[in-house]
């Protein structure tokens, strides 16, 4: 059996009184599932099931996995299936990575009320994409789009921020042809960036109006409407972050970029070193030092904070299509964009049929040919039944 590599789970069973006398009282119900869920995925807990190898009938008992979107372990194979799905919505186009940040002193607030701020996040991005593509001096185009919620940075700090993947193009506005981009960028940043931050900042002040916003402890001084007015006049004014990359090239790359981005959490294990003394060791990367990877070490508790004020309200949609990629008119609008682009409905890349494959079937991890089937089940905390011959597997 192989050497157990540190894991987020393990630094949440070791250190999970430590971390409930200190913060307990502030999580939320959905943080509270979420540390439970990591620290039984892959155990007992949870139970297991009995799967057999159909060449050499090897049988291995696999505990089973908590399916959280949180948790480092379960991410994999929801991203493939994911992937293979989104696959068919791809178009012979160019696409455009455009990611829209919130500053800084927005973070308390979203802190506070992360649906509503995340909410107003995606709908500030969606005005601002679709009002400025539709501009006849920009691009005169309707436009469809992927965007992706993070809230973190590569120290696990709160940096609320959308990635969306653009087709670099859209239909004119009478949906007779075909409009590609102008130019080495998709969009004016400038423009985009003054219009992100003013549509922003209104909507957030039409919620605070509203009385929607709570304000409790640290930010309880802004429940005076002239406090609140004084929080925002800075940030009216102040240059607001908005990466523009330029129009990259097959469905192919769209694939490993859209891998890449949608089904990740504040950090994997694989981004794990050591823990010891009650301090964990992870790698980071320092984009503002050519990207280098750097050591940072964070007490255990602090570490699990982190962790967990990044985890979504219940419910909440992370990954969404805007535009023509809306699912109430998404088919009819990629029928008429393929038709247009004179793209070819089969035309998938080999990409998808590897996760295709990965995403349905696992390899014998003994023989390396066969296929392994699940004949069988174990309820949580009960006995592992002997197996012929035994193999235990809770990796």
């Amino acid at each position: 059996m192989s050497e157990h590599r540190l894991e987020v789970a393990d630094v949440f069973r070791q250190h999970e009184q430590e971390f409930m006398a200190h913060w307990g009282h502030t999580l939320s119900r959905q943080q509270r599932r979420v540390f439970r869920d990591i620290c039984a995925c892959r155990t007992p807990a949870l139970g297991a099931h009995i799967e057999q190898c159909d060449t050499c009938k090897q049988q291995t008992i696999v505990y089973n996995s908590c399916r959280s979107r949180c948790c480092p372990k379960c991410q994999s194979t929801a991203r493939d299936k994911w992937l293979v799905a989104q696959s068919k919505q791809l178009l012979p186009s160019p696409y455009c990575h455009v990611v829209f940040t919130l500053p800084h002193e927005l973070s308390p607030l979203a802190l506070q009320n992360p649906r509503l701020v995340y909410s107003l996040l995606f709908r500030a991005v969606s005005e601002t994409l679709l009002t400025i593509a539709a501009d006849p001096r920009r691009l005169g185009a309707h436009i469809g789009y992927l965007a992706v919620l993070h809230t973190w940075s590569q120290k696990m700090l709160h940096h609320p921020h959308l990635h969306c993947l653009v087709p670099a193009g859209g239909l004119s506005m009478d949906r007779s042809r075909w409009i590609a981009c102008r130019g080495r960028f998709f969009l004016p940043v400038a423009v985009l960036k003054a219009r992100f931050r003013r549509r922003f900042l209104r909507l957030l002040a039409t919620v605070y109006r509203q009385g929607k916003l709570r304000l409790s402890g640290r930010l309880r001084y802004l429940r005076k409407a002239e406090a609140f007015d004084r929080f925002l006049r800075p940030l009216k004014t102040k240059k607001w972050v908005l990466c523009v990359k330029r129009p990259f090239g097959s469905a192919e790359h769209v694939l490993k970029y859209l891998a890449y981005y949608t089904h990740r959490i504040a950090i994997s294990n694989g981004r794990l070193i050591a823990m010891e003394n009650g301090q964990v060791i992870f790698r980071w990367r320092d984009s503002a030092n050519h990207n280098t990877q750097k050591l940072m070490t964070l007490q255990a508790v602090e570490f699990i904070r982190r962790f967990l004020i990044h985890v979504l309200p219940a419910g909440f949609v992370k990954i969404r299509h805007c535009g023509l990629l809306a699912n109430r008119h998404c088919q009819a609008s990629l029928a008429l964009c393929r038709s247009l682009l004179h793209a070819r409905q089969n035309d998938v890349p080999q990409l998808v049929t590897e996760l295709r494959l990965r995403a349905v079937r696992r390899n014998c991890p003994v023989c390396q040919h066969g296929i392994l089937h699940i004949i069988g089940w174990v309820p949580p905390g009960a006995a592992i039944p002997p197996l012929s011959p035994v193999n235990m597997d809770s990796s």
